[in-house]
């Protein structure tokens, strides 16, 4: 790198606030939601859906921030560029995340349209069926992106959720050519299926002009961005283009493939799922903070498991447990 690092990540991400309520299969079908799946609404059917849930919990969230807030945790100093309105909602989320150490410094917009908020119907399955209204969020400009912060990160950090508004989409963009200028790595997640169906060609095209350092998938959303149904020929078909790749897999654990090796865990044990929400996005975060420690892909990948395993049995996507403990507890 050509300078030292002031922060570990510096993170270009939505800004949203969670609101999650437990909900029926039953409901599902009624709302006509497809379950396990993160889908786009405009703001009346936020309205008509937060009429019809049931008592719900805010939380903040946001995949990116999430990902921030779990690497705080391990110690990371750590940046967002994300876009919140002048209202409650935004108060929320940037007291939030400035309260868990990450530095959080875009000015907000007017009151219209309103901050982001993703809401989360969670089955007694665990599975999380997500409605997001982009709000704000979608209007996150390129002059929000500070060159000086892209450029003291040792890590930028992007996710896939941010790729269907022009404005952050070109914010993305510059983050990545200012990272690059200055040597400094780009992580990149594909955050959803939906976000590789509707984007694909685009990924593909950052991966193949080796514009993605470290990327993050699931075996679903790797298959689908190869295009194959054999998850060993997409993940060797990927692997070949970036410079790390990880791909979590649930209860099968997760893998690495870095310099043609590649390198696998088993999913950490948890008593008792209650939400999946936030899982991949804690994951990113265990990876990335062993990795910017230079530990070895194995440990990179565990304390990735660990984080997901927390995160998973609570509500919520934020950590609530000290991660770093935890992760003191397996290795010393």
């Amino acid at each position: 790198m050509t300078t030292e690092a002031r922060y570990d990540i510096v993170a270009i991400g939505n800004a949203i606030v969670d609101v999650i309520s437990q909900a029926s299969d039953d409901f599902l079908d009624e709302e006509q939601l497809v379950k396990g799946s993160m889908a786009l609404i405009d703001a009346t059917r936020a309205q008509e859906l937060y009429r019809d849930m049931g008592p719900a919990r805010e939380i903040s969230g946001g995949s990116g921030a999430n990902t921030l807030a779990g690497a705080s945790t391990l110690g990371r100093q750590c940046a967002l560029i994300a876009q919140v309105a002048d209202d409650q909602l935004g108060e929320v989320f940037a007291h939030d995340i400035r309260a868990t150490g990450i530095d959080f410094d875009v000015p907000p917009l007017g009151k219209e349209p309103p901050t982001a908020r993703c809401l989360i119907f969670v089955t007694p399955d665990a599975q999380r069926t997500m409605n997001t209204f982009l709000g704000a969020s979608q209007f996150l400009p390129p002059a929000a992106v500070d060159a000086d912060l892209i450029a003291s990160g040792a890590i930028l950090y992007l996710e896939g959720y941010l790729w269907d508004a022009a404005e952050p989409k070109a914010a993305m963009a510059l983050g990545i050519e200012i990272a690059k200028e200055n040597d400094r790595m780009v992580a990149f997640t594909l955050s959803d299926t939906f976000c590789v169906e509707r984007h694909r060609a685009e990924f593909v095209g950052l991966i193949d002009d080796g514009k993605i350092d470290i990327l993050f998938a699931n075996e679903t959303e790797i298959m689908m961005l190869a295009e194959t149904g054999d998850f060993d020929a997409a993940v060797a078909e990927t692997a070949a283009k970036v410079e790390t790749l990880v791909v979590t897999r649930s209860e099968k654990g997760a893998i690495a493939v870095r310099d043609g090796k590649t390198y696998a865990v088993a999913a950490e044990p948890v008593g008792h799922i209650v939400d999946t929400t936030g899982a991949g996005d804690l994951f990113a975060a265990g990876f990335l903070s062993g990795y910017v420690e230079q530990r070895p892909m194995e440990e990179c990948l565990t304390i990735g498991a660990i984080a997901a395993a927390e995160v998973i049995s609570h509500f919520g996507a934020r950590p609530e447990a000290d991660l770093g403990e935890l992760v003191k507890a397996r290795f010393g």
